[in-house]
């Protein structure tokens, strides 16, 4: 399907929007003290509940894996990507240093066996070997990091590296961080791998490699299932965790913390806000069909369409009822071939007439250009069902 420019650029729109839900003067001031910046926002609307500094650039160190992680997930959607697939071990990737999982160099190991190494242990040698099999070289793979932060609309990161070791002009911002998570949480595999607080490698060998997650708040907080934290002496303490109870699932992001233990109790603090103060109405689930609509020149007739995440109304806890309404509009001019995945609309959520969140529908099949014999029969069928009618 071919993309103009206004619609790519009403799909970043789209991509980017996160209302902040409170305002300032709700929100105490000393939620984040000694942190550079950070962010709390509610999942499947965007919208922020808490903010300081958002925007100011710095470096993300090893949370830099979230996007790395993006990538994997969306090579192991499409198929590209298997987990039970053996990736090889480049004597580069073996060569990282910081962080590993102590892959040597031509060790093949599965891509799930990868993904935990990276997602529980922080490995610099997993991320680098993963990143080579996706895209052929690190420098390509980052090419994509960068390509996939411009589509997401995110103006103020930039990577050198999938890992986040030091380099400069690699750096982010704990926004743009948060809708990294927020993408990445599309994916209901992930947070098997980075909710696990410990896991093995290697388990049936001589070498079998103990996994203990660097984000401790997996064990000792409520709901903490991800995702990714982050340390260099310039980045300082950095992460960003997710949180889910019932069905609201929040996103927090601390960069530049002093300890660890002031990154976690920040984070700990921002989670109890969000769980004391909102609640969420779940619609949708994601890949939910929400329209049937006819292609005319199409090989199938009708083309079900579906949520590209999951929706939600957020609300306050003690607000009065509200009035939810949804709908959806369809990309103008709808042209085959459809590829199965391809934006074809926007939904979106309103409460009591205001608009809460906006969010892509998609294509839930493939449809290809229809033969002329499909086209006459078509017309012949929908001429005799008309012709029935007038009896």
């Amino acid at each position: 399907m071919k993309v103009s420019a206004a619609l790519l650029a009403m799909l970043l729109v789209v991509a980017t929007f996160v209302p902040t839900f409170a305002s300032a003067n709700e929100i105490k001031s000393d939620i984040v003290e000694e942190s550079s910046s950070a962010i709390l926002i509610e999942r499947d609307t965007g919208a922020v509940l808490y903010e300081k500094d958002s925007d100011k650039k710095l470096p993300p160190a090893s949370m830099t894996k979230i996007m790395t992680m993006v990538l994997i997930m969306e090579a192991i959607e499409s198929g590209k990507v298997k987990l039970d697939d053996k990736i090889r071990t480049s004597e580069y990737a073996a060569s990282m240093g910081g962080s590993q999982i102590f892959l040597e160099a031509g060790e093949e190991m599965t891509a799930d066996d990868m993904l935990k190494g990276i997602a529980i242990a922080s490995g610099n040698d997993a991320s680098v070997a993963m990143a080579e099999a996706i895209a052929g070289s690190e420098k390509a793979f980052v090419q994509m990091m960068n390509d996939k932060a411009k589509e997401m609309g995110l103006k103020d990161t930039n990577f050198v590296n999938p890992t986040g070791l030091p380099a400069k002009d690699h750096y982010s911002t704990s926004h743009d961080m948060a809708m990294m998570a927020r993408e990445l949480l599309k994916y209901d595999l992930i947070t098997k791998y980075t909710g696990k607080y410990e896991d093995y490698l290697r388990e049936d060998t001589d070498k079998k490699f103990w996994l203990v997650n660097t984000n401790k708040l997996v064990k000792f907080y409520q709901g903490v299932d991800g995702l990714k934290t982050g340390f260099t002496n310039e980045a300082k303490y950095c992460l960003t965790a997710t949180a889910k109870r019932d069905d609201m699932r929040v996103v927090a992001v601390v960069m530049g913390a002093p300890s660890p233990k002031k990154r976690n109790a920040e984070v700990t603090k921002l989670f109890d806000y969000a769980f004391s103060q909102y609640t969420t109405n779940k619609l949708f689930d994601r890949n939910h069909v929400v329209k049937e609509v006819e292609i005319n020149k199409g090989d199938r007739a009708t083309m079900e369409v579906v949520t590209s995440e999951q929706v939600s109304v957020l609300m306050k806890k003690g607000s009065k009822d509200e009035k939810i309404t949804t709908s959806i509009k369809m990309n103008e001019n709808l042209q085959t071939p459809i590829k199965e995945g391809d934006p074809v609309g926007v939904l979106t959520v309103k409460v009591d007439g205001k608009v809460t969140a906006t969010s892509p529908v998609l294509s839930s099949q493939s449809i290809d250009q229809a033969s002329w014999w499909q086209l006459m029969k078509r017309t012949v069928g929908q001429f005799a069902k008309a012709s029935d009618g007038v009896k």
